[in-house]
């Protein structure tokens, strides 16, 4: 199929009129989260080749009974036009009842860059993953604060470009958000004022619980971090490394971390994203859920 902004919003009004891309309706006997699954947590698996990215919605479902997803582009980079592609993904991923939430998207250039024509290019670049998103039934892509020059200047640049991207996703129901990930991005205060500045009702923020490194020499304290950007959240990742013999995350304390996404009234889902080495990428994702599921239950 040809990559056309006709082809792609009729597929996006179809999806609105049936539901696709609005969250789930709460009801009363629902957890306050949903679990799903950040691609990542599996990279190296695919990497390796162990794992087709095509394969990764059922993988999911099988092996950890989790119904929703967040995809990666950097394991399908060429595929953003190709509908053929898009297609046979979201057909595998609603034969096995696993939801798309998110395509996080990396590489396609720095949306705060102090050149003008390098800014443009990148909301270009960023848009086709609009296009593919809005396909697949995401409800929002996640892109990169990234960029140079004073902090000032750069959270201009940074709220004009994803106001940009932001109105041209509203006809395909597609969110812009952005992960603290690196950089001035890991700084939760000057990323909340992006937010400010931006003040668009379809770019928020996708707090996760670990990028917080800011520089070699710098590190943001996480909680205050993830307590600033919780007002702009529309998706939340819950990052792991280690575990101890009590099944405690060793670097982020999930009881106190979860009671902060709780208390900024926040009811969507939760992302599983595993970036630990001690154990195997299927068992760091397994002792992640039960952590997870074990702070939710109590």
């Amino acid at each position: 199929m040809t990559f056309t902004r006709r082809s792609v919003l009729s597929t996006s009004a179809a999806g609105l009129a049936l539901g696709a891309m609005a969250p789930a309706a709460a009801r009363a006997e629902d957890p306050w989260f949903r679990l799903s699954l950040a691609q990542w947590s599996l990279h190296r698996t695919l990497r390796k080749g162990e794992l087709d990215n095509l394969d990764f919605p059922a993988f999911t479902k099988r092996t950890f009974g989790i119904e929703a997803v967040e995809y990666v582009n950097q394991f399908f980079a060429d595929k953003a036009g190709d509908f053929g592609y898009l297609s046979e993904l979201k057909k595998r991923a609603g034969d096995h009842g696993v939801r798309s939430l998110i395509i996080m998207v990396d590489g396609e250039g720095q949306l705060a860059a102090e050149d003008d024509a390098a800014r443009r290019k990148a909301i270009e670049n960023h848009f086709r993953w609009v296009a593919a998103a809005a396909f697949l039934g995401c409800h929002s892509i996640r892109v990169n604060a990234a960029g140079q020059g004073e902090a000032d200047e750069m959270a201009a640049r940074a709220a004009d470009s994803l106001v940009r991207l932001a109105t041209l996703a509203e006809p395909y129901g597609i969110n812009v958000i952005v992960e603290n990930h690196g950089g001035r991005s890991s700084n939760g205060a000057w990323l909340a004022d992006v937010m400010q500045r931006a003040d668009h009702p379809a770019v928020g923020t996708l707090p996760d619980f670990g990028n917080f490194r800011v520089s070699k020499d710098e590190q943001y304290d996480r909680y205050q971090g993830v307590t600033e950007l919780m007002p702009f959240a529309k998706a939340v990742s819950a990052k792991s490394h280690d575990f101890g013999p009590d099944g405690a995350e060793l670097h982020t304390d999930y009881v106190r971390m979860l009671e902060i996404v709780k208390q900024a009234g926040y009811r969507g889902y939760v992302g599983i994203e595993y970036e630990g080495r001690e154990l195997s990428e299927v068992d760091g994702i397994q002792a992640t859920k039960k952590l997870l599921e074990r702070v939710r239950q109590a």
